[in-house]
């Protein structure tokens, strides 16, 4: 496993970089990803989107900076996701926040199909779901901890839903923006607080 962290690390970006990128891709037509559709391309544009209104909307609590200020070692947030994953464009801007409250949190970014070795660690259900954060300790190189894709909140909205209608269709992608537009990262952020909880103590 360290080998495998390593090996992504190596071609990580931060998260300015990851944006600058997207926006280049966008630039000549493209998402990230081996598969390119323009499906795929019209996703990585509402993420864009979605990216920079969250990034100037989204504000931690005073409890959670608080929080978040305590810890005292360092640490990678290391996230793998895709420019056209719309989970991915609704909590890359919270994860940041926290990597912005604390300069011991370094976040990375690496792209799913470029890191098939890493992704394969951290399956969800068997799937290769994104976003996912790992929590690397950087003094041993140990994972000491992981989230996503989703909140849980909203990972049972697509649990009901799937059990109802039998499979992920356009509706519940639009329920699903749509409740994380009400929600503002809330879920995301109490969270992420439970991942730092571990990390603290």
């Amino acid at each position: 496993m360290k080998y495998i962290i390593e090996k992504s690390l190596r071609t990580a970006q931060s998260y300015t970089e990851y944006k600058e990128m997207v926006l280049q891709l966008l630039k000549e037509g493209k998402s990230t990803g081996i598969i390119q559709t323009d499906d795929l391309v019209h996703f990585t544009k509402l993420n864009n989107q979605r990216m920079k209104r969250l990034d100037k909307q989204t504000k931690l609590n005073e409890e959670t900076l608080t929080k978040t200020q305590k810890i005292n070692k360092d640490f990678t947030w290391l996230v793998l996701t895709e420019s056209w994953c719309g989970d991915a464009a609704q909590t890359l801007p919270v994860i940041n926040k926290f990597a912005e409250a604390n300069e011991r949190i370094d976040l990375k970014v690496v792209l799913r199909d470029e890191n098939e070795e890493l992704m394969n660690q951290f399956l969800t259900n068997g799937n290769k779901s994104i976003p996912k954060l790992i929590v690397v300790d950087n003094d041993s190189n140990e994972v000491v901890g992981s989230w996503g894709p989703r909140s849980a909140k909203a990972s049972k909205m697509v649990v009901d839903y799937k059990e109802k209608y039998g499979k992920i269709d356009a509706k519940l992608k639009t329920d699903l923006q749509n409740w994380y537009n009400e929600d503002r990262g809330m879920h995301i952020e109490m969270e992420m607080v439970e991942l730092i909880d571990d990390m603290i103590f």
